[in-house]
């Protein structure tokens, strides 16, 4: 399988132009179809939260969390230019396989949460705007599977200038809201100031924060820097880094200004309102009727559709992304979409249909949970490649921006760590809970955290084993010791497909002195019991086959072969045969079985090796 991340549009976008404005623009895309998951439902949760119930005080940590988004998508998408690799592919060759089957079940787990809340967000859109029932708009998000197939067929420019428009839409509606909600400037502009009023502006920060960075945004952006088409010298490299940056500064300001500008408007009308419980999507669109009219929550509702039809894109080409990078696995795009749509709405329909719709907001709060418990298994294998010299070279990342990226690393897992906790004592204070279920929540909690710490110190491990391995006193030969020519080569075949790969291989090692001795070794019933005097159908075949193997040889110019019939198990006879035969040299057939098969079937070439004294060559 290819190498190339998104094969299908990769390099496709071509950056070769002398105007520089052209070429600039040429670069731009990537990081917006990267800003729509920071523009989710469940970030619009925690804005409005925050906005009623601390007016604009928490705007500095919109800002803070902005600027930590940016620091770590510019970080991924260096690792994508330099390394042409995305981060899920960089996993896979630097990780242990095992290793990397549990961080691709995190990365689809995540994919699955962000795309939950689109589809819920989607839903509630469609309900605040037709009154249509929810469970009704969470199953018409499903039908956006079919925008994919229209998409796919104009390429990564169209997909990119959809994703743009979307983010317009969403944009525009509230900076109309803004207009409409006239929020005080100079309370605005003290929001920057950092301040936290009391221990649950504390929490809401958290929240803000955590719900920030989207973990499968680092996949999709080390992926999209690649669709563009660059000089692989030192000096094509640094520009593309450079543009891409000025990519990602404009897009998530751009996000940066949507969710500031929810949470102003929650703090203009519901917190001015003396509304300061105002949590839920439902109770925002009810509020924005109540304060501002008919347009305001019919732009929210528009918003919202818009939110969750940006993901049909960017949540599609994640997990092939992922599935791709870890798996070597392609799946079309359409089915891969179907696929994580229906990993989202399944459970949003159960739940539902159990609960009722009331159980949205919780839903949405349990998605943001999931992609806080996944943030660090992205993050810190992240900053790890980045700050490899041996890898990145001349691009690795100053020790400045390394310290910086630790710091920022540090505090979105603590903060993760601790939204995580805080719902875990929720749970194991619930009475209605099990003792089981409690039991088993505690002890994977704790499990995510060693493998968390284990992803951590890995790196440093693997160095430490690479440098032992290596040292060592024994002396270089400073002379090469010459081999005395092969006399007498002998074949094992098995009259399988190896036998043909075998034969390939003889023009390299055999001499016109050169002797040829063709094996086998017959495993029949009556071969084991009698040995030689066995004389069954099997034994008479593979005689036979034998001499037709040697009129072969004869007729393609080798005048000296015998061949040899043994009895019995082969690893067991083999040996003795080489023996006898003063065999010099060894060529047998490998089998195609992976360690499964070679569980079940067991492999006479890897015992062979242990019993012969002689080169041993497994074609």
């Amino acid at each position: 399988m290819s190498k190339k991340s998104l094969q299908e549009v990769h390099q496709s976008v071509n950056t070769d132009n002398r105007n520089k404005w052209k070429k600039l623009f040429a670069f731009f895309g990537p990081a917006y179809l990267v800003a729509v998951g920071y523009l989710d439902p469940g970030n619009w949760a925690t804005d409005i939260a925050g906005g009623s119930k601390f007016g604009y005080a928490l705007i500095w940590v919109l800002l803070m969390s902005n600027i930590m988004a940016l620091l770590l998508q510019s970080l991924s998408a260096r690792l994508g230019i330099v390394r042409g690799l995305d981060l899920a592919q960089t996993n896979r060759e630097y990780y242990p396989k095992w290793i990397n089957y549990i961080l691709y079940v995190f990365a689809e787990i995540a994919i699955a949460a962000t795309d939950l809340a689109e589809v819920l967000g989607m839903a509630i859109g469609l309900q605040l705007l037709f009154g249509l029932d929810l469970i009704w708009g969470v199953w018409i998000a499903a039908l956006d599977t079919l925008l994919l197939l229209v998409l796919q067929r104009f390429g990564i420019r169209k997909m990119e200038a959809f994703i743009i428009v979307l983010i317009s839409i969403i944009g525009g509606c509230f900076l109309i809201e803004m207009f409409l909600a006239k929020p005080e400037i100079g309370e605005v502009v003290k929001g920057f100031r950092p301040t936290l009023p009391n221990n649950e502006a504390l929490y809401i920060a958290i929240g803000i924060i955590g719900a920030t960075v989207m973990p499968h945004n680092l996949y999709l952006h080390s992926a999209l820097v690649q669709t563009r088409k660059i000089g692989r010298d030192y000096k094509s490299i640094k520009k593309a880094i450079k543009y891409n940056f000025y990519d990602s500064l404009i897009a998530l300001n751009l996000a940066f200004f949507v969710n500031a500008a929810i949470l102003i408007l929650a703090a203009a009308t519901f917190h001015k309102a003396g509304f300061y419980e105002i949590a839920g999507l439902h109770d925002a669109y009810k509020m924005l009727t109540n304060l501002l009219g008919t347009l305001a929550p019919f732009l929210f509702a528009i918003a919202l559709i818009a939110a969750g039809q940006s993901s049909t894109v960017t949540g599609t080409l994640a997990g092939q992304i992922v599935m791709e990078g870890y798996l070597h696995f392609r799946m079309n795009p359409a089915l891969r979409r179907l696929l994580t749509r229906l990993l989202a709405i399944i459970p949003a329909v159960i739940i539902i249909s159990i609960l009722g719709e009331s159980s949205v907001d919780e839903m949405l709060i349990f998605s943001q949970v999931l992609l806080s418990m996944q943030l660090g298994f992205a993050i810190i294998p992240l900053i790890h490649f980045v700050s490899d010299k041996e890898k990145m070279g001349k691009f690795v990342i100053k020790l400045p921006i390394k310290i910086l990226s630790w710091i920022i690393c540090g505090i979105i897992v603590f903060l993760n760590i601790k939204l995580i906790y805080d719902e875990e004592i929720v749970i194991l204070n619930n009475s209605a809970i099990s003792s089981i279920t409690k039991i088993f929540i505690s002890i994977f909690s704790l499990s995510l955290l060693l493998f968390l710490l284990y992803i951590l110190f890995y790196p440093f491990i693997r160095k430490t084993k690479k440098v032992n391995f290596n040292i060592h006193n024994l002396p270089i030969h400073k002379k090469i010791n010459q081999i005395k020519p092969l006399k007498n080569i002998g074949i094992a075949l098995d009259f399988s497909e190896a036998d043909n790969r075998i034969l390939n291989y003889i023009p390299l090692f055999v001499t016109e002195n050169c002797k040829i001795t063709i094996f086998h070794i017959t495993e029949s019933v009556s071969a084991n019991y009698y040995g030689k005097m066995a004389n069954d159908y099997e034994v008479n075949f593979d005689q036979n086959k034998l001499n037709e193997y040697k009129n072969f040889l004869i007729n393609e110019g080798y005048n000296n072969v015998e061949t040899k019939l043994g009895f019995g198990t082969p690893s067991l006879r083999l040996p003795e045969l080489i023996k006898e035969e003063n065999i010099d040299f060894l060529l047998v057939g490998k089998h195609g079985h992976k360690a499964l098969g070679d569980f079940i079937f067991g492999t006479t070439a890897n015992k062979l090796r242990h019993k012969a004294d002689i080169p041993i060559l497994m074609v």
